[in-house]
């Protein structure tokens, strides 16, 4: 464990670096979109241990952030005055479970706790993510992809449709979501550098909490399963029960994901649950390398502060479109396996020569 921790110090140094520069070079509004980034590579490191690890492809997990951020947002935007007497709002109320106040018209408003969304919010998902994982993990291949590509739409269509998520416009007037007293996830730009610190201190305990993982007797499962299920079957490993574990695993990271950076923003609309954004995704970990913490995690920072800068413009798509073409033709163990394969030819040489 300490090794991991030795790990992640100095990323957490560069983090702290990135925040000093930008202060002392009056460029704070960085931060803004790598606190967005940070959020986005909490999905994807979580969908590189599905991936790469317990090799099942997921081309919908747009639809589990969706999940996350939509119904925090409904929730905490739901004005409840009107059933402020039904018994199961006045037990919430009692539990301290909802926030009321005043909007900016002078209306008064009951709302649930961002703290309570997010619970439910994330239950559902994982919730769903079992649902459909018994059924759908089954299937392997492209069949496995085009499964989860249909739950992806079907989530898509749904917040789409549903007058309650918004329709076409989404949900805006998120509160800020308090997750300790001074301790505020929000859009406002005095909050910037707090905002910055407490998306990245997210991602590195969730990075943290997967190095664990993989390098744990769970991590040997999955790695077995990726190599052949028969095999890992044939010594004892519970095939069904690892994937449908990692896959609900993914979900949540998703789902927190959703949750964090909906609040953040201050609203969430259907993009977020497109299909493209799925392929954003699978995209950035192929990039990576699928069987690359570390890559995914630096390739998810710097592909999507880059998307969130513009530097793409309206060919946004058609580049991670792109890029997951070039990776599967010329790289399909991502980035660092290059690197690696150019150290390696270095150092064989040389030790021929010894």
């Amino acid at each position: 464990m300490m090794k991991r921790v030795l790990a992640i110090l100095p990323l957490l140094g560069v983090v702290v670096l990135v925040q000093l520069v930008t202060s002392w070079t009056g460029t704070q509004f960085y931060l803004t979109q790598m606190t967005m980034a940070a959020y986005y590579s909490l999905l994807i490191i979580g969908l590189c241990v599905l991936m790469g690890y317990a090799g099942q492809i997921s081309l919908g997990h747009a639809g589990f952030f969706a999940i996350g951020g939509y119904l925090s947002a409904a929730l905490t935007t739901q004005n409840l005055m009107a059933h402020q007497e039904d018994g199961v709002v006045r037990l919430l109320d009692a539990a301290g479970l909802l926030l009321a106040g005043h909007d900016l018209y002078g209306a008064e408003f009951l709302v649930v706790s961002p703290w309570l969304a997010a619970i439910i919010a994330v239950m559902v998902a994982a919730i769903i993510a079992v649902l459909i994982g018994i059924p759908v993990l089954k299937l392997k291949g492209h069949y496995l992809a085009m499964a989860t590509l249909g739950f992806g739409i079907i989530i898509y269509r749904l917040v789409l449709a549903s007058s309650w998520f918004g329709e076409a416009d989404g949900i805006s007037g998120v509160p800020p979501f308090v997750l300790l007293p001074g301790l505020v996830v929000s859009g406002e730009s005095a909050g910037r550098v707090q905002n910055y610190y407490i998306a990245w201190g997210v991602l590195l305990l969730g990075l943290f909490l997967l190095l664990n993982l993989i390098h744990s007797r769970v991590g040997r499962a999955l790695r077995a399963i990726h190599g052949s299920e028969e095999a890992a079957d044939a010594m004892g490993v519970n095939v069904s029960r690892f994937k449908l574990q990692t896959f609900v695993l993914s979900a949540v990271f998703a789902a927190i994901a959703g949750v964090l950076l909906t609040h953040f923003n201050g609203g969430i609309g259907p993009s977020e649950a497109g299909v493209m954004k799925s392929v954003r995704y699978v995209a950035i970990v192929a990039v990576g390398g699928m069987a690359h913490l570390w890559g995914a995690l630096i390739m998810g920072v710097l592909l999507n502060f880059l998307s969130l800068r513009g530097v793409f413009g309206s060919y946004d798509d058609a580049v991670f479109g792109l890029i997951l073409i070039l990776i599967m033709l010329f790289a399909p163990n991502g980035i660092l396996s290059i690197l690696a394969r150019k150290k390696t030819q270095r150092v064989l040489p040389d030790s021929a020569e010894g």
